[in-house]
């Protein structure tokens, strides 16, 4: 968030109308190296994947372990978490007889996704690990290796032979059908489940950045331009507006995410549905 308000410093601001990095690329990247372990460098992105699935693990322990009878708040909270995972998407999407075998996987997706997308409005961090291509991407081809491995292993080559030619359209348009459902499943769907991810939270978080620190720049220059520094104080407003609408995005992308991970995986259990 702060790599942006610290590329305007070196800008001339008195001589130029637009101000810009030589390198528009420094505003999205943050590759310096903490420490290196080995070959393993950690950079903030790095040491926040791990912060993160540490956080998870956390919650997941302290939530479910040792339940009582009358459990904490806090029991309450991960053990609903966990039922909306297994009861509303799990057996909801895929059955009840198979639904409960994917809710581990599912289940981690949904929190660690959850949390990688909270990193954006938190303090101190203010940087959504899903908006990094990478993340979006490896687990979505994570999605697409299990569900094509599922639908041959259940179905063997019939479930390729059903998507090139489905036999519930009529004859004339199977080759057209097929066609366009071989490139959806095998092309598109872990294409468009990173980018619908990345695409959001990138949107986001540069939203809060540009409205947080543009009025921040006014305020700061209030000894300089007098009291034009308040029109710093509307996009102040309009961030914290932005900020509640981004703890809806990221509970709500982190959802379809996991949601479409166990749509796909049931129509690779169950092609003909």
């Amino acid at each position: 968030m702060f790599d942006l308000f610290l590329a305007s410093g070196e800008c001339d601001v008195a001589g130029e109308v637009i101000c810009a990095p030589a390198n528009v690329l420094e505003l999205f990247e943050a590759n310096h190296v903490f420490f290196s372990i080995g070959p393993l460098e950690f950079t903030r992105t790095v040491i926040l994947i791990y912060f993160a699935m540490f956080l998870v693990l956390l919650f997941l322990y302290f939530g479910l372990r040792g339940q009582k009878v009358v459990p904490t708040k806090f029991g309450v909270m991960s053990g609903s978490i966990v039922d909306f995972v297994r009861n509303d998407i799990a057996k909801g999407v895929i059955g009840a007889a198979d639904g409960a075998k994917y809710t581990p996987y599912l289940l981690t997706l949904f929190l660690f996704i959850l949390v990688g997308n909270l990193f954006e409005i938190t303090p101190l961090i203010n940087f959504p690990i899903t908006s990094r291509m990478a993340i979006p991407g490896f687990l979505s081809a994570t999605t697409w290796v299990l569900f094509v491995f599922l639908g041959f292993k259940k179905n063997g080559l019939r479930y390729f032979t059903d998507i090139v030619w489905p036999k519930a359209v009529p004859v004339a348009l199977r080759p057209l059908v097929g066609l366009i459902e071989l490139v959806s499943t095998f092309l598109l769907r872990p294409v468009t489940l990173a980018v619908r991810l990345f695409a959001n939270l990138v949107a986001g978080h540069l939203m809060l950045t540009l409205l947080l620190l543009s009025g921040y720049t006014f305020l700061a220059s209030a000894g300089d331009i007098g009291f034009r520094a308040l029109i710093g104080v509307p996009w102040y407003v309009l961030g914290l507006g932005i900020w509640l609408f981004e703890l809806l995005v990221a509970v709500l992308q982190a959802y379809i995410f996991t949601l479409l991970s166990a749509v796909y995986i049931e129509s690779s259990l169950h092609p003909a549905h």
